[in-house]
């Protein structure tokens, strides 16, 4: 009876010096995460978890956040079903069309119309550079609603719509008037040539031969805040940070395309981008970033390989910033928290 006593007494105690150490990561991680999103410009939003333990941190990770391109890994995951299920093949070719053409990152905009690339290629365009042309024409391929069922069930509670990367075009510049929505895809290519601000909003007007007391929305800030408030394009942290661990542990893709999509999303390729800036370089991960006016997201699974025995799922967004070179240092400094905290604890 003593013996068992003690036995009940040590195991006892070992649970508790367990949950004071997970305590212990957490609170250490939410006293510099409060910290720095008190010091830095905006809002930000920070969701952790710890495949090993569950447990997990949250700083406004139960409020939508927009995603820009790192909607871009939703949309690999649903391509990739889709070659699971025997609809798709990787070798399979795609016609590139003007309707696909967007600006941003990547080259296929200036590319010929009617050249074909194969499904494989442009995953690895879409996540890697994060060409959003390539994007668009893989949603064509596979089409809206299978990429919002797909999504959907993944992400969960929180999650409301994706769109291809010309439809958030032509609702940002919708804002400004109405008549936006008859862009050409040529016209919206030219819009974006102009710098953002005041001379992106002559740009919309211009190219609608509008006068300038036609407008509806004043400047870029104001039709973004427009666009913004419409939540589409937005998930939860906590959302998007469970269909990465559903990733990982394998529950959304076979092991083939598993490694097919970590491969797209740069595993064992390190950078010090954001995030990647404040982890360790020996740490492995995958990861993807997002960018649109004021707008910055970087989400990544840090350890993912092994099904994600010992895989941290970090999200993270902010509004209200420069989302170029304010964004950057701020997500450095969350990976170099996590860093510290619940990758410390393992």
């Amino acid at each position: 009876m003593l013996s068992r006593a003690l036995g009940i007494c040590l195991l006892s105690t070992l649970c508790l010096f367990a949950s004071a150490a997970q305590a212990e990561w957490r609170d250490a991680l939410r006293q510099q995460i409060e910290r720095l999103d008190k010091s830095s410009p905006g809002a930000l939003g920070v969701y952790v978890k710890r495949l090993d333990t569950g447990e997990t941190f949250s700083h406004n990770a139960d409020q939508p956040w927009y995603l820009s391109s790192s909607a871009k890994v939703a949309i690999g995951i649903a391509v990739l079903q889709q070659v699971d299920a025997g609809k798709l093949r990787l070798a399979d070719q795609a016609t590139l069309r003007d309707t696909d053409k967007v600006d941003g990152s990547g080259e296929l905009v200036w590319a010929k119309s009617g050249s074909r690339y194969t499904i494989d290629s442009l995953l690895t365009r879409m996540l890697g550079v994060s060409d959003n042309t390539a994007a668009n024409l893989l949603i064509r391929t596979i089409g809206e609603d299978t990429l919002n069922r797909s999504a959907a069930a993944a992400m969960g509670k929180g999650f409301r719509q994706l769109t291809d990367f010309i439809q958030v075009r032509r609702d940002v510049y919708a804002e400004l008037h109405p008549d936006a929505r008859r862009l050409t895809n040529r016209q919206l290519v030219d819009v974006a040539g102009a710098r953002q601000g005041p001379p992106r909003v002559d740009a919309v007007r211009r190219a609608l031969k509008l006068q300038p007391g036609d407008l509806k929305a004043r400047t870029m800030e104001e039709a973004h805040d427009r666009y913004y408030r419409r939540g589409v394009n937005a998930a939860t942290l906590e959302g998007y940070g469970g269909m990465l661990e559903q990733l990982v542990r394998g529950k959304l893709l076979s092991p083939q395309s598993t490694q097919r999509l970590f491969t797209a999303m740069k595993f064992g390729r390190r950078g010090d981008y954001r995030l990647e800036g404040g982890i360790p370089k020996n740490v492995m991960l995958i990861h993807k970033t997002g960018t649109q006016y004021r707008r910055a997201c970087h989400m990544a699974v840090l350890n993912p390989q092994d099904g994600g025995a010992k895989a941290v799922v970090v999200t993270t967004c902010a509004r209200d910033l420069d989302e170029q070179r304010e964004a950057g240092g701020i997500f450095r400094n969350v990976g170099r928290a996590v860093a510290q905290t619940a990758l410390a604890e393992e």
